[in-house]
């Protein structure tokens, strides 16, 4: 199914699907790092709480909304006549990588209850490590958009 309608609007929704990307993508990067730092303070500290803030704003104002813009635009553009081919691989493997990408934000979430609630077990290490994960969904969306390697 397709709307009509959207072809005319069909850059201005493509513009905005990549603003709310990079902006998810970023927060995706950003928070885990605030995590590592916040592993070396103590729970309670003056500092904690600071990064406990810092943890909230970054999920609730920028995240949470440009993940759903992300999720809006794209639907917008799969229901815009011409844009999906939908005999080819490319698309199906980005869509995956998004669905990581919102899966890992979840985790994102969980993880900051544990930092919220003083009862963060998991290490710097951990943090450093999962911090790869949105760069490397990002890595393969990029080339599936781009080089399309799966054609109809």
């Amino acid at each position: 199914m397709t709307i009509d309608a959207l072809h005319g609007f069909y850059l201005w929704i493509k513009a905005f699907h990549v603003i709310s990307l990079i902006a998810w993508t970023g927060g995706l990067l950003y928070l885990p790092r605030l995590y590592v730092y916040h592993t070396m303070v103590l729970p309670g500290t003056p500092e904690s709480e600071r990064f406990k803030v810092m943890e909230r704003r970054l999920l609730k104002t920028v995240m949470n909304p440009a993940m759903i813009a992300t999720w809006i635009f794209g639907i917008l553009l799969v229901l815009t006549p011409g844009v999906i081919d939908w005999r080819a691989g490319w698309w199906h493997t980005k869509v995956f990588c998004v669905i990581g990408m919102t899966v890992y934000h979840q985790g994102l979430a969980v993880w900051r209850r544990g930092f919220l609630e003083d009862r963060n077990r998991l290490s710097e290490r951990f943090y450093r490590i999962a911090n790869e994960v949105p760069m490397l969904l990002m890595i393969i969306v990029v080339i599936m958009v781009i080089v399309k390697p799966f054609p109809g």
